[in-house]
């Protein structure tokens, strides 16, 4: 059931409203004064907050001020019967949800509760949602090799040094690019990816610089690229070894410059972003062959960061399985599953060439097809 908090100093204002937003179905709480509301809004976890501006002890405002603080994740309505339309646009600029001055129109009130109730739900369903992301873009592990990284990350990402990262598919390269954006000072702008591989040869310029209008056929309207997308953060380049050459000496001058120009435009377009690039290939060995252009990889590398295949560190390997084990059953809703050592074992066994993208598809087929405890002879049966 739904919980809302009414603070106001006058008892009868309280009783009105509580008596209807109980025939309303909602569980309701009440304080006098804006310190008691204030203890019991930390305490208690409430959906909406009803507060009066004008009280003793605490005015509305300072409530307000001191609930947006500590990051409560109720929304807070603001009434008064002493107010302007100043007074509900800071009440809204410090963090209100909505401002009603009394007479409260009881009308209007119910349908800011219910829309308020929505937005409490959506900060709750997002928080959620970014912690269950947060948890799939993990580096689980404590061996060496892993720790090496960690370190390197803990040096790197406070600084906007470009990265390359090399490792076989699969192997996590993704997740080391996102560590450096989440605890670089670019972190609260926008990290876009770029899957070179996945793009055509001639698309990849316009993907990545945008293109103006009429610049080839489908060019119906201008368009931005990842680049200026990724203003004031970061840009993934993920298999940059596939790029094309012409692609490659556009990104060259990007680096170069911190310029980049639209396809089919000649207008000069200033970009601030921090480049992070992987790839599973041999760069050197390209350069050799001609694929891949030798300053530009210099550009690039400025902090080389190699990351092992599972193969070189089976010792997470436990590790790796408890947190799989966790996130895809709580992911399908069913009971945690767990492996024998046996089990556990013969994965360690086992050769990783699909790395951990092999290896969470192993453990997600053995939680659906095997019982409560996972048995070896299952691992070398569904491995």
């Amino acid at each position: 059931m739904p919980k809302i908090l009414i603070i106001d100093d006058e008892k009868a204002i309280r009783r009105v409203i509580k008596e209807i937003l109980e025939f309303e179905k909602y569980q309701v709480d009440e304080a006098e004064d804006g310190q008691q509301g204030l203890d019991m809004a930390v305490k208690g976890q409430y959906d909406v907050i009803l507060s009066d501006i004008k009280m003793p002890k605490l005015d509305g405002m300072d409530l307000l001020a001191k609930l947006m603080e500590q990051g409560t994740e109720s929304s807070l309505i603001m009434m008064s019967g002493h107010g302007n339309i100043e007074t509900a646009v800071e009440a809204v600029k410090k963090g209100a949800f909505d401002y009603l001055a009394k007479p409260i129109d009881l009308n209007r009130l119910l349908v800011t509760i219910r829309n308020a109730m929505d937005k409490t739900l959506l900060v709750a369903e997002t928080k959620k949602l970014r912690k269950k992301i947060g948890k799939n873009h993990e580096m689980i592990g404590d061996s060496k090799a892993l720790n090496i990284i960690r370190d390197m990350i803990e040096k790197v990402a406070p600084t906007d040094a470009r990265v390359l990262i090399t490792g076989s598919n699969g192997s996590g390269k993704e997740l080391v690019a996102r560590a450096i954006h989440h605890k670089s000072q670019r972190a609260n702008a926008p990290l876009i990816e770029v899957n070179c591989a996945a793009i055509p040869a001639d698309l990849i310029e316009s993907e990545l610089f945008g293109h103006e209008k009429g610049a080839f056929t489908s060019a119906v309207a201008t368009r931005k690229g990842k680049f200026e997308l990724a203003e004031g953060g970061t840009i993934f380049l993920d298999e940059i070894g596939d790029m094309s050459l012409s692609a490659q000496a556009k990104v060259l001058r990007a680096l170069q410059e911190n310029k980049i120009t639209r396809v089919g435009g000649d207008k000069e377009i200033k970009v601030d972003v921090r480049i992070i690039a992987a790839t599973n290939k041999d760069l050197k060995k390209e350069i050799e062959k001609g694929d891949f252009r030798e300053d530009l990889f210099h550009r690039l590398s400025v902090i080389p960061i190699h990351v092992p295949s599972l193969n070189d560190r089976k010792e997470d390997i436990p590790l790796l399985s408890e947190h799989f084990l966790n996130m895809i059953c709580s992911d399908y809703g069913i009971p945690l599953k767990l492996l024998t050592k046996e089990a556990l074992k013969e994965l360690q066994n086992k050769n990783w060439t699909g790395n951990i993208r092999e290896f969470r598809n192993v453990i997600e087929r053995l939680i659906i097809l095997c019982g409560k405890e996972i048995t070896d002879k299952e691992v070398k049966q569904f491995a």
